[in-house]
């Protein structure tokens, strides 16, 4: 089985975004508010966040789940059993965590154990495992 990827991207306008991944390329819409939606993108998570300051190439936040997650940022859905395993890899090589490894949405749709760190370039990557495989 392929790992399916997740990359969060910034638009200007959600309606669009919708019309565009939802009605014109067919991708399923998950959970959503008025700032960001998750698509199920052939088998990916891709998730739009609504940015309308344009005018800085600085990384910008949204607030999900009451915290700041940077946009842009890219990652993988893996396995509790690899997530685990990644974050105890992680922590042993004191790795500085943006948000620390904890569950968002708990006994909600979408139920994750999620975690943000930078790459040595200051990428923001987000590693993520679903408590029920594909629920994004």
């Amino acid at each position: 089985m392929d790992t399916p990827f997740h990359l969060a991207i910034g638009v200007n306008d959600i309606n669009k975004a919708r019309q565009f991944y939802g009605d014109l390329l067919g991708s399923k819409e998950g959970r959503s508010s008025d700032l960001w939606v998750d698509f199920n993108f052939f088998g990916h998570q891709l998730t739009c966040h609504l940015i309308k300051d344009s005018s800085s190439s600085f990384t910008r936040s949204n607030l999900v789940d009451n915290k700041k997650i940077p946009i842009p940022h890219f990652g993988v859905i893996v396995s509790t059993q690899e997530f685990e395993e990644l974050e105890n890899k992680l922590k042993k090589h004191n790795t500085v965590f943006f948000i620390e490894p904890q569950t968002r949405f708990k006994n909600q749709k979408g139920e994750q154990k999620t975690m943000f760190f930078k790459d040595p370039f200051g990428h923001f990557i987000e590693i993520k495992s679903f408590t029920k495989e594909k629920e994004y």
